[in-house]
Order: structure tokens, then C-alpha cells, then sequence
């Protein structure tokens, strides 16, 4: 399994209450794009490979269409779970997914708003994964998940490349 990887992350112009921030990750996944993109869509896939190292996620929900919604509960080592919600605004199937993505707060409430955007592209029998995240908006209280996010990105995109049902 090969996999050849670069990030940048682009913080924005700082303004009070919010934090604007962009990460662009680029992969190549050694397995087909068809592969790829059903890791990315299938819950029972997902579940496996999302999150930083050592997270499981206990709740993994995906209602794949334009307006469905994604749910992932991510556990962290120390027992903490962190949630996340979305909606899907694209899916082309293999070609794209295009989604909102909330971290929630202990009460619920969105302390991180963002989009992401995934491309597959086909190069040369593997996958160019390309993954934009766009974070519009964030509480003081994000501040430390804002820190970890390129981090914790490459962490489980290096989960994603090493799942089994990309690697038989």
C-alpha cells in the first residue's frame, strides 16, 4: 500500500466570534476511486477509518443523497465523545461528495461550522483524493479542536488508506 500525501492549511482573516480557517489535503489511495468513494459513503466503512488515531466511532449514520444527513459520534481515547452532524449538498457518485459538517458542543450546539468537499479522481489504476475543508465559523470554545485539525485529518485519512476493504 502506497500513499503519497500533501496538506496545506490557509487560516483566514481572524474576525471576533469566528474563525475562518481552509485545509486542502491531497492523496493518492492505492485501490480504485469506486473503492474510495464507497469508504467514504458507507457507514459500516466509515465507522472504521473517521476520526484520529485511537478514536472509534460509535455512531456512524449516512443518508446518502442531497439533503440527507451524516451523524458521527467519535469516541476519543480518554471515553469523551465528540459529535458531529451535516447534511449532504452534492453526491456524485464517484466523483464527489459535498457536505456541511457541525462539530456539536456537550449541549448540542455547533461550536465549529464548516463544509467539505471530496473529489476522487482517477490516476493510473489508484485514487487521487483530494479533501477542502472550509471553516466558516467557530466558538473560542474550538479553539483546541481547531489546533488538531490538519492532524487529525491526516490521521484518519492514513486509517482510510490502510482499511481492509481497500487493501484485498
Amino acid at each position: 500500500m502506497t500513499t503519497t500525501n500533501n496538506s496545506t492549511s490557509t487560516p483566514a482573516t481572524q474576525q471576533p466570534g469566528t474563525a475562518p480557517r481552509e485545509l486542502v489535503l491531497t492523496r493518492i489511495i492505492d485501490a480504485p476511486r469506486e473503492l474510495v468513494f464507497q469508504a467514504w459513503t458507507d457507514p459500516q466503512h466509515l465507522a472504521q477509518w473517521w476520526g484520529p488515531q485511537h478514536f472509534t466511532n460509535p455512531v456512524c449514520e449516512v443518508d446518502l443523497r442531497p439533503g440527507g444527513a451524516i451523524r458521527i459520534d467519535m469516541r476519543g481515547p480518554d471515553g469523551i465523545i465528540y459529535p458531529l452532524q451535516g447534511v449532504f449538498r452534492e453526491v456524485v457518485a464517484p466523483e464527489r461528495l459535498v457536505f456541511t459538517n457541525d462539530a456539536l458542543d456537550a449541549a448540542g450546539q455547533p461550536m465549529i461550522e464548516g463544509l467539505t468537499t471530496v473529489t476522487f479522481a482517477e490516476h493510473e489504476g489508484k485514487t487521487l483524493l483530494t479533501v477542502h475543508d472550509w471553516i466558516s465559523k467557530a466558538t473560542p470554545a474550538a479553539a483546541g479542536a481547531l489546533a488538531g485539525m490538519e492532524e487529525g485529518w491526516n490521521e484518519s485519512l492514513d486509517r482510510l488508506a490502510a482499511l481492509p476493504a481497500l487493501n484485498q
